[in-house]
């Protein structure tokens, strides 16, 4: 039985590495490298290395890519699901890294926005089956409501992560979540297409809980985690039992890495969390985040995104030096 079901995206990444990111038209010399990406393929990576029977429902192009995205699967171990669409190419994306580890990232859906409801509910089954079901919003909205719906009334765990930043999402998404995930540039777009109230990414870090607290509870009917890079996650419940906490709001510090490649680290991050959450359902979430932070800084030493995503064991080792 599958612990986590990823519902999500896969790309086909390629990848250029130059000292500085390049300003319109300007020209850099650099590397290029190419591989495995997409949120959603990238999240089942990070559940499935977390040593957590993963299955990921992609769609695919009838292409090289999707051969190679089966291939990669099996190695790593994911259960991969995948609804074919002969008409259009696999998903892929052009990243941009500097030599601090910034990047800037451009993606062509392709198969990813034609994951449809149907294919969704043949695999209703597998769904409820699981423990955690884990989304992001680079895949066809209605397949993720409706993947989320049928968790949720199997009384299953449900995550969404919503990104990219500028992805559509109404109050009904976030509604059949469980819990949210958005970082500080998603948590500001949030405040603003869903309340209407203007936020400031770069202020959300220093904000005091209390205000977070409030925006939180107005933004989404259950739990929130708004992770904030070097300055940690921000947490916020309605209900702080549902997982297994008493306090409604609280931080959580980050976990110091050397980062070269921050390509991937939210995704890394999710599917640990989704990972944890799954092995574990009666620990409280602040200690799935500790881990699922542990795994994300980890993530950021080594360049790429899916391949750069450690095990279980590298983190645990790791935490121990």
């Amino acid at each position: 039985m599958n612990q986590v079901i990823v519902v999500g995206s896969y790309n086909q990444d390629h990848v250029w590495v130059s000292d500085e990111l390049p300003a319109p038209g300007a020209t850099r010399s650099g590397r290029y490298l190419s591989g495995p990406g997409g949120k959603g393929f990238n999240q089942a990576v990070a559940s499935a290395r977390s040593a957590t029977a993963t299955a990921f429902l992609v769609a695919l192009g009838d292409d090289a890519a999707a051969q190679h995205a089966r291939a990669l699967a099996t190695g790593f171990g994911i259960d991969l699901i995948d609804e074919v669409h002969g008409d259009v190419a696999t998903g892929s994306a052009g990243i941009f890294v500097d030599a601090r580890g910034r990047n800037v990232i451009v993606v062509a859906p392709g198969a990813n926005a034609a994951l449809s409801t149907r294919f969704i509910d043949r695999e209703a089954a597998r769904i409820r089956a699981a423990v955690v079901t884990l989304a992001q919003l680079e895949v066809d909205r209605g397949a993720i409501f409706r993947a989320l719906s049928i968790a949720r009334g199997a009384g299953q765990r449900t995550i969404l992560n919503p990104a990219p930043v500028d992805a559509e999402v109404d109050e009904d998404l976030l509604d059949v979540a469980d819990l949210i995930t958005p970082n500080e540039t998603e948590f500001a777009s949030l405040c603003l297409h869903i309340l209407g109230e203007k936020v400031h990414a770069e202020d959300v870090a220093s904000s005091p809980s209390s205000e977070l607290h409030a925006l939180c509870r107005k933004l989404h009917k259950g739990s929130v985690v708004i992770t904030l890079g070097s300055a940690g996650c921000f947490v916020s419940h309605t209900e702080p039992s549902a997982f297994n906490e008493a306090t409604a709001s609280y931080r959580i510090a980050a976990i110091k890495a050397n980062a070269i490649d921050t390509t991937g680290a939210g995704d890394a991050f999710n599917g640990a969390l989704a990972a944890e959450l799954a092995r574990d359902p009666t620990q409280s979430l602040a200690a799935a985040i500790r881990y699922a932070s542990a795994y994300a800084g980890a993530s950021t030493e080594r360049r790429g995104a899916a391949l750069s995503m450690p095990t279980r064991a590298e983190v645990a080792a790791r935490s121990t030096t």
